[in-house]
């Protein structure tokens, strides 16, 4: 059995070299970057208790999941954590090594899925960001995900709600009115309902902390946590 979509994977190598473009096809993403990297740092230093502020994810084991051309990854690895990345497409990961190494920072990246690689030791912290509306068989994808996080560690998983509104927001508007997106970046059917989501990880051993929605505010240009879970969440669980 396999996570992998080639379509998807097929859809994200054909633009893999956009990237690191900040006015790009991944500009939406650059623009969440700062509201993702600061929900993960405060759960992380609030889980773990760390009290370093020059480093304050050091010695924290990261693995990243679908980690693309490593807009995630690279903050990671810059606030001190030991980061390894994993992606289904060879092209995504050749950008984020190249990048990676052009930035001087210690960055494992391997080309696989979760139910393909294989480690020698598991993880403080999983990070399934944006990724869960991609993939084939989510049963099997949260199952391998668990399976590679630490006894208490914590999985982090951002994505889109399946409902009206997030058919209207999230393809009708982003790609095809404000093309923010490329138009066919997005399944409405293979988007995630929180429930859905919650109890996928609760039958692998991962407990729910918190669960927020995600909402962008034009008039600001920027990312905000919010109350409405109806098009973008951000979520985070326990290993128990």
């Amino acid at each position: 059995m396999s996570t992998v979509n080639k379509k998807e994977i097929d859809k994200f190598s054909k633009i893999a070299n956009e990237w690191w473009d900040v006015e790009g096809k991944f500009k939406p993403l650059h623009k969440f970057n700062p509201l993702r990297i600061k929900y993960i740092k405060e759960k992380i230093i609030n889980h773990f208790g760390i009290n370093s502020k020059s480093f304050p994810l050091k010695n924290i084991e990261l693995l990243d999941i679908g980690c693309g051309g490593g807009l995630l990854t690279e903050p990671m690895s810059r606030l001190g954590a030991k980061v390894t990345g994993i992606d289904a497409s060879k092209k995504n990961i050749d950008v984020a090594t190249y990048h990676s190494k052009k930035e001087k920072l210690k960055i494992k990246y391997l080309c696989s899925s979760p139910e393909k690689v294989f480690f020698n030791k598991k993880f403080d912290v999983v990070l399934n960001m944006e990724i869960v509306e991609h993939v084939d068989n989510l049963d099997l994808f949260i199952k391998k995900s668990s399976l590679l996080l630490k006894k208490n560690g914590l999985m982090f998983v951002a994505t889109i709600n399946r409902t009206l509104k997030s058919y209207v927001f999230a393809i009708i508007g982003a790609e095809y009115i404000m093309q923010w997106l490329p138009i066919g970046t997005h399944d409405w059917n293979k988007f995630v309902k929180p429930k859905e989501l919650i109890d996928l990880n609760d039958k692998n051993g991962l407990e729910l902390i918190k669960l927020d929605g995600v909402s962008f505010d034009l008039l600001k240009d920027k990312w905000f946590i919010t109350n409405d879970e109806r098009v973008n969440y951000i979520s985070y669980f326990k290993k128990i």
